[in-house]
């Protein structure tokens, strides 16, 4: 099969460091790629993946030159003739192939604009194209409109060493942007009330109000023994932070889609203590793999039975849900049925 992949331009795949929608476009490719398809990139000019790179010739989706410059280059596989296209760029990428018969999908790793949702959907021709989203917290505000399907976001297994038994005083762990909607506030609080050791890793934005969030609400817990800060980490650190930790806390307040990390932390054995927003009561199966939390509280109450999660079965569910080879089994069995006539046909309000 030949599958035409899009991305975004504005970073490479994969990522240098953060890039959650790049590192599944990566291991996509690699994953098709090692089944023996032919792969097509279109994505930013420093990518090193596998397959074919299309390199775009803009970088800045939000300029209108570029943005017309890139699409007319996907316009481009029209003449390719590639059995899918798949897109986890922007849905305006794909203008040019909206009329022809070429089996389309669409990946949202965010919120959708369900109006663009529906004019694309409108123009495409012979229900040639669907949509995926990352969890079904994405998936079903595209059910309305067009036809959807949910396939998780994944992780390459072989990048996570499993660590079946972690000290009693391992620490907690927060590993993102340091943001008011990642919660890092909520993970010193759960800290402070358990007397647990906490190790914080990610980038401080740029932003005036994003740097104010954490030289007020973080910074000045930090102490370097009970809470500590490491800053941004690469993939050989982030495995060992993760590994070694009694939990990973995933304290958000947004709707976030899918959150890759809760996958990471499974695939080395670490239980999950998140919030019940976005896709984390799909990713986390409670009291097995961790603990889906209200509050301040209850998340202080759940660290103290994570002793009553199985480290196994971190890893065993990451297997079965969250790595490479499901996730592209699960999109290769969906161009299969896409290309087939087997997949839903659109629907209208």
């Amino acid at each position: 099969m030949h599958v035409a992949l899009t991305a975004d331009p504005e970073l490479p795949v994969p990522p240098r460091l953060y890039g959650g929608i790049e590192r599944i476009v990566d291991l996509l490719a690699l994953g098709l790629t090692e089944r023996g398809h032919q792969v097509t990139l279109l994505a930013h000019p420093e990518s090193d993946t596998a397959g074919t790179l299309w390199p775009y010739p803009g970088q800045r989706s939000q300029h209108l030159w570029d943005l017309l410059c890139n699409t007319l280059h996907v316009g481009r596989l029209a003449f390719n003739a590639p059995d899918v296209v798949h897109s986890f760029g922007r849905l305006a990428y794909l203008t040019p192939l909206l009329p022809l018969g070429i089996p389309k999908i669409m990946s949202y790793q965010r919120a959708p604009t369900l109006s663009r949702v529906r004019m694309a959907t409108r123009l495409a021709r012979d229900d040639s194209l669907i949509f995926t989203g990352c969890s079904e917290h994405i998936a079903a505000q595209i059910h309305p409109v067009a036809s959807s399907h949910v396939v998780f976001n994944g992780v390459p297994m072989d990048g996570f060493d499993f660590q079946e038994t972690v000290p009693d005083d391992a620490p907690l762990v927060f590993l993102g942007r340091i943001a008011p909607v990642k919660g890092t506030h909520r993970a010193v609080r759960v800290a402070q009330k358990t007397g647990r050791r906490l190790v914080i890793a990610g980038n401080v934005p740029d932003q005036p109000d994003e740097r104010a969030y954490f030289e007020q609400e973080v910074e000045p817990y930090i102490d370097d023994e009970k809470i500590r800060y490491v800053g941004p980490v690469d993939d050989k650190e982030k495995n060992e932070l993760l590994g070694r930790a009694a939990a990973f806390l995933m304290p958000i307040d947004w709707e976030e889609p899918f959150g890759i990390v809760m996958a990471e932390a499974m695939a080395c054995g670490t239980p999950v203590i998140g919030t019940r927003r976005g896709s984390v009561p799909e990713v986390v199966v409670e009291g097995k793999t961790g603990f889906v939390c209200d509050t301040v509280d209850e998340m202080a109450a759940a660290v103290e039975r994570i002793p009553d999660l199985d480290r196994t079965a971190c890893r065993r569910r990451c297997e079965a849900h969250f790595s490479a080879r499901a996730i592209v089994d699960a999109y290769l069995e969906l161009y299969d049925a896409h290309r087939s006539g087997r997949v839903g046909a659109a629907t209208d309000e």
